[in-house]
């Protein structure tokens, strides 16, 4: 699944109709209502506020809202950009200024997928994945050095706590748990011990 980088909007104008798309992460059903509402207040006298929000680990959590305009027409075009693009925890809503031509059904919803679709492109995804956290010992003398190793070698390092020693979490894809204990080995001249244990979900830009 995927997620927005942040908050945003886009403006499109259609035969003299705005569409204004506003998105914004949510947590949970209620940040996602109160961000509604929120839309709502700010454009009280526009003609349609139609919604549109995805929630859940799997996106398992959906509803749109048409706010007016026939029905299948907004919230459900909405929905199915997010939908089709594994967008999750995000809300979306498109504010309508009528702009007194007629768009039509067909023309309704090419507009309002078009402005999330154009809202998405604009603050950008990120990808979520599943990683193991593997957590790496060293002692004080080894790990100054294994702590810059780590951060410019590309792995994600996730937390350091110092006790008797140093422990370093790293989040690593599960392919590639072999080519870091050897990357490790050599990084540390086999000085250093690691142990695979739980996982955790980190955000990462899209590969191209």
């Amino acid at each position: 699944m995927r997620t927005i980088s942040g908050g945003g909007e886009y403006e499109l104008h259609i035969k003299r109709s705005r569409f204004i798309c506003a998105l914004a992460r949510v947590a949970d059903e209620d940040e996602a209502r109160a961000f509604i509402a929120e839309r709502r207040r700010a454009h009280w006298n526009a003609a349609h506020n139609c919604t549109a929000y995805v929630l859940g680990a799997d996106g398992g959590v959906q509803r749109s809202s048409d706010d007016g305009e026939p029905s299948g027409t907004a919230g459900v075009p909405m929905l199915e950009v997010l939908r089709h693009r594994a967008v999750t925890d995000a809300a979306a809503v498109v504010t309508r200024y009528f702009g007194g031509v007629k768009l039509g059904a067909g023309g309704l919803i090419r507009a309002y997928g078009g402005a999330v679709a154009a809202a998405l492109d604009e603050v950008g995804l990120l990808e979520r994945r599943t990683l193991r956290v593997v957590t790496v010992s060293a002692d004080y003398l080894l790990a100054g050095r294994l702590e810059s190793g780590l951060r410019d070698s590309g792995y994600r390092l996730l937390d350091v706590r110092y006790g008797a020693g140093v422990d370093f979490d790293v989040a690593v894809a599960d392919p590639a748990l072999a080519g870091f204990g050897a990357w490790l080995a050599e990084a540390t001249g086999g000085r250093a011990g690691y142990e695979v244990g739980g996982s955790t979900t980190v955000e990462v830009a899209p590969e191209r």
